[in-house]
């Protein structure tokens, strides 16, 4: 379609050359000139003057800029026919060019806009090789079904999300995460779908189906981001459907009525009709109605680069405006990654203790859960004690095979669980209370910071077991970012233990923290938070989008962290940051403030420009230069916005 419309722009503009040096080196009346300039107007102006009958007849919305271009072009070809007029001929058909040359330029940015974001998240394979009774089979992503298994070689990317079950390598997740350093993946660890196959061969079980898979669900996020529009994008949307109509009405009165002042109401209409097609050209809201938008499609393309998927304008604006940032702890500001530092028995020894606590919590996914079974199954803890030949030590409670019944998980507390007909519980202080085992103060605790798992059994307190995460490497860096940037409220919200919540607040600089909360005590807090804000300004939440979706929901902004192929994350948040890094909340602030500048140059400039060839045009200081004045008041500035908006691509 370009290069359709770049190649009617070249004939016209020579055919209106020609045109034009046929009327002056020939003597022609009025009618056959416009039949000569007819030639390069029609060819260059079909497709508009269809757009115009469709659009502002058939759809009745006469106030686009198809129909209003229309008008201004068609009275330039007759105004020459009124008596003692110069002919516009030129004039019209240069207009109605330099129009299509405007038209050339949007189409051009957008096209670089949509294809910068599909060469980013064109991150889907169109084949997969598929292993089916021994044979691999070049097919069709949407072909493989979950369970089956796909041969990924070096260079490849993998075609949907799954499990190595043979092979070590290094995936390139840059299409995701933004980040080039390749991860070093083996059996057993995840591959999601867009990610680069770098070194050695992989097979992998597939787990999702094309149409679920990380790369699909993230090009489908891209793609319908645009649904959400900005505060400033709805605003000149509304501001146009305002400003055309009073403008067309405007040029009606300035082409009408002063001409009731002249002593030939003819000759007036020659000289105040050409200053309202002027006006006409000039009104078409074109620049503010396409490159506000596109500012918009840039930064949010922009931010996918670097990792950051925004679901819309709106959250652009958002961010702009955030004043106050809540984080929740684990898996966000710290890593989520739990080892036992302190086993302190009471009743039983150690081994039997972290036999008990790993025992009853079999079955839970809680970070806090895997580090107890992998402390017991590593049986490598100093203070655990070993039989003579090697093997763990069992007391008269975990004989008989450890028969594990009617486990019951209690939120924000622990697990209860029957162990051999005991009653054994495992959690914090709140699941101890409940449970009437009194817990034991513990003198070596002082010195430790973790969170304190409590033991009791059938009621009475066993002794504890301290567990501690480590803060991310760029989590203190990420707070000094968002105070640099003017965030003037930084809060941690956690189910931890105030000692370690005390510990990480102060380590990274935090606000506030607010420390053993149950999930619903996390929305209350920001609620709260909510209502103390500055009003014009904006509260995020930033969290691992699964356990924190009533609280994302909850937020102005619901900021996923650490969601690389979290399904929940993506549905529950709306930015999402493809890697573990809390830093990126500052780059996408950045990000988020550069559009919005963006968009208001655009705006101001169009505006201000438009207003200001408008009363020189109405006032007549233009002269015969009123019309390729308008020209660029309308087509001129849209290129200039248009230019503008595509650096945001860069961002």
């Amino acid at each position: 379609m370009d290069k359709r419309l770049l190649t009617r722009i070249i004939v016209a503009a020579v055919l209106l050359f020609v045109a034009w040096m046929m009327t002056k080196t020939f003597m022609m009346p009025v009618w056959a000139q416009l039949l000569v300039y007819l030639i390069p107007y029609l060819l260059i102006s079909y497709d508009v003057m269809g757009e115009a009958v469709e659009e502002g007849i058939k759809e009745r919305n006469p106030f686009n800029e198809d129909f209003l271009m229309c008008v201004a072009t068609v009275g330039a070809l007759l105004i020459g026919f009124l008596p003692s007029a110069e002919p516009q001929f030129p004039e019209a058909v240069f207009v109605m060019l330099f129009f299509q040359v405007g038209e050339l330029f949007e189409d051009y940015a957008e096209d670089k806009s949509k294809h910068s974001i599909k060469a980013l998240m064109d991150i889907r394979p169109d084949t997969a090789n598929v292993e089916r009774e021994g044979m691999v089979s070049i097919v069709d992503p949407k072909d493989v079904k979950v369970g089956e298994t796909v041969v990924v070689r070096p260079g490849e990317k993998v075609p949907m999300d799954g499990k190595i079950i043979e092979g070590s390598s290094s995936l390139n997740t840059v299409a995701l995460t933004g980040e080039s350093v390749p991860r070093s993946v083996s059996v057993g660890d995840d591959a999601l779908s867009g990610c680069v196959n770098v070194s050695g061969l992989l097979k992998i079980r597939v787990t999702k189906s094309f149409g679920d898979s990380t790369a699909s669900k993230i090009i489908r996020l891209v793609e319908e981001s645009s649904e959400n529009k900005s505060k400033s994008e709805t605003f000149i949307r509304r501001f146009s459907r305002v400003y055309t109509p009073i403008v067309v009405f405007l040029a009606l009165a300035v082409a009408f009525l002063p001409p009731f002042f002249y002593d030939s109401y003819v000759q007036g209409l020659v000289t105040w009709g050409y200053r309202a097609l002027s006006f006409l050209v000039v009104s078409c809201p074109c620049a503010l109605v396409i490159s506000v938008p596109l500012s918009f499609f840039g930064g949010i393309g922009g931010a996918s680069r670097q990792g950051i998927l925004i679901k819309g304008g709106n959250y652009m604006d958002a961010l702009a405006k955030l004043s106050t940032v809540v984080f929740d702890k684990t898996g966000t500001l710290t890593k989520g990654v739990f080892a036992v530092t302190a086993i302190h028995p009471e009743t039983l020894d150690a081994h039997d203790l972290l036999h008990l606590a790993a025992h009853a919590e079999s079955y839970s996914t809680h970070p806090i859960a895997s580090a107890l079974r992998a402390a017991f199954d590593g049986a490598t803890f100093k203070d655990l004690t070993l039989n003579n030949d090697g093997t763990p030590r069992g007391g008269d409670l975990l004989a008989d095979g450890c028969r594990l019944e009617d486990v019951q998980e209690i939120a924000g507390q622990g697990i209860r669980a029957s162990v051999n007909g005991h009653a054994v519980s495992v959690g914090n202080d709140r699941l101890m209370e409940a449970v009437g085992a009194k817990v034991a103060e513990c003198r070596k605790c002082k010195d430790i910071v973790g969170t304190t798992i409590h033991v009791a059994v059938d009621g009475v307190y066993a002794g504890h077991i301290i567990i501690a995460d480590r803060v991310k490497d760029d989590s203190r860096e990420a707070i000094a970012g968002l105070k640099r940037l003017g965030v003037r409220r930084t809060v941690m919200l956690t189910g931890d233990h105030e000692a370690v919540a005390r510990s990480v607040a102060g380590h990274l600089k935090l606000d506030e923290y607010h420390a053993e909360l149950m999930p619903q005590d996390k929305v209350t807090e920001v609620e709260r938070l909510l209502n103390e804000r500055t009003e014009g300004t904006t509260l995020a939440f930033v969290g691992d989008g699964i356990n924190d979706a009533p609280v994302l929901a909850r937020a102005d902004v619901g900021i996923a962290m650490g969601a690389l192929g979290s399904d929940a994350a993506i549905e529950a948040a709306d930015v999402v940051l493809m890697d573990d890094k809390p830093s990126k909340i500052a780059t996408a602030i950045r990000i988020a403030r550069r559009t919005i500048a963006n968009a208001r140059q655009n705006s101001t400039f169009a505006i201000a420009v438009k207003v200001l060839i408008l009363v020189l045009v109405a006032t007549g200081l233009l002269g015969s230069l009123a019309m390729p004045v308008a020209v660029f008041g309308d087509v001129g500035v849209m290129v200039l916005c248009v230019l503008n908006a595509m650096r945001m691509l860069r961002a």
